[in-house]
């Protein structure tokens, strides 16, 4: 694992061109719908709003086109169907800069059940590792929900606890963070190893919890992390939840768009809409105090996530009331409450 790391670095370098900073421009979507031709993927926003004279620059595929309004598109006759690719590479130029893409076929799930730290529960991994994550896929999640910290020396890598293996994750080097032995022969995975496991399917969307820093690099870690959803062009996939409101309204600085929740509970929805917040994931026992939120959601147009909610009876309680999410420990039993 060490000697795998070390390997990772040049690459990292490698993208420090692009780090640090928000993109050009961005899209607002990024996935695309199966057996509609001409179907529209996103637009094309720069800070200013959207933007216009966008041209593709490289498209291996030949499937792809800028619309009248400026979106990008298939083209006319161009679908994609059960058979088709799941992964597109395309690089769009604007005012002589470039950005370069991945869009994925819609395969993801729509049953509203995140699996809390992935699926591990009921099977033989930990909590925030690989195999819990596959297994949430496996199972078909709509969400598998992971937490982030920073390691001393920079990196992104996960854990629940501000500790784990007996070290403090934000005064341990990275080195020593991925010798740590999970179960079933997983290690303390890197987020960045996180995110290309992730890539390898289209049913799953990655639930980033960014930790508040205990050492004041809350901002960072969120710039840090972003630069790897940008550098591995996994923005299809990502989903994004903190404590922390700075890291939540900083993500939102990079990109207007990413879809990022707040967890701490002491936000209405009128207060998030008005950040640009996409949605609150709150804890059950502040959603039981006031169920009005829900009401108070849909009238911002911001999304709901509960957790964590095991007991079956309160699932379809929060299923029936609207909610958008409900995170849990007990995927399985929420996935059967959610084909209700």
């Amino acid at each position: 694992m060490r000697l795998r790391y070390r390997f990772m670095i040049p690459a990292l370098l490698a993208a420090a061109a692009v780090n640090g900073q928000a993109p050009a421009f961005h899209l607002d979507n990024y996935t695309i719908p199966k057996g509609k031709s001409g179907a529209v993927i996103g637009q094309v926003f720069t800070p200013q709003g959207p933007a216009s004279g966008v041209k593709v620059a490289e498209d291996t595929s030949g499937l792809f086109m800028i619309g009248k309004k400026g979106e990008v598109r298939l083209k006319k006759k161009k679908s994609i169907g059960e058979s088709s690719a799941v992964q597109y590479a395309v690089t769009l130029e604007l005012g002589g800069q470039q950005e370069s893409f991945i869009f994925v076929k819609d395969d993801f799930a729509r049953n509203k059940i995140v699996a809390h730290r992935g699926a591990w529960k009921h099977t033989e991994g930990s909590q925030n590792s690989i195999t819990s994550l596959r297994e949430a896929s496996r199972l078909g999640c709509e969400g598998s929900e992971f937490d982030v910290w920073l390691s001393k020396d920079g990196i992104p890598v996960l854990s629940h606890d501000p500790h784990i293996g007996g070290k403090v994750v934000e005064e341990t080097n990275i080195a020593d963070l991925v010798s740590i032995d999970l179960k079933n022969g997983d290690k303390v995975p890197t987020f960045e190893q996180y995110l290309e496991e992730g890539k390898k399917q289209n049913i799953t969307r990655l639930v980033l919890e960014l930790k508040p820093s205990k050492t004041g690099r809350g901002e960072e870690l969120a710039q840090k992390c972003y630069d790897l959803i940008r550098q591995h062009k996994s923005q299809a996939w990502m989903l994004y939840i903190s404590f922390d409101y700075n890291i939540c309204k900083k993500i939102v600085a990079l990109d207007p768009h990413a879809k990022v929740a707040y967890l701490n509970g002491d936000k209405s929805p009128a207060e998030l809409k008005a950040d640009g917040i996409w949605g609150f994931d709150y804890n059950w026992k502040t959603i039981d105090k006031d169920m009005t939120i829900f009401q108070q959601a849909k009238k911002n147009n911001v999304t709901v996530n509960i957790w964590t909610v095991n007991d079956p009876a309160q699932m379809e309680t929060y299923l029936k009331a609207g909610a958008d999410f409900l995170t849990t420990d007990e995927p399985e039993i929420a996935l059967e409450k959610s084909k209700k």
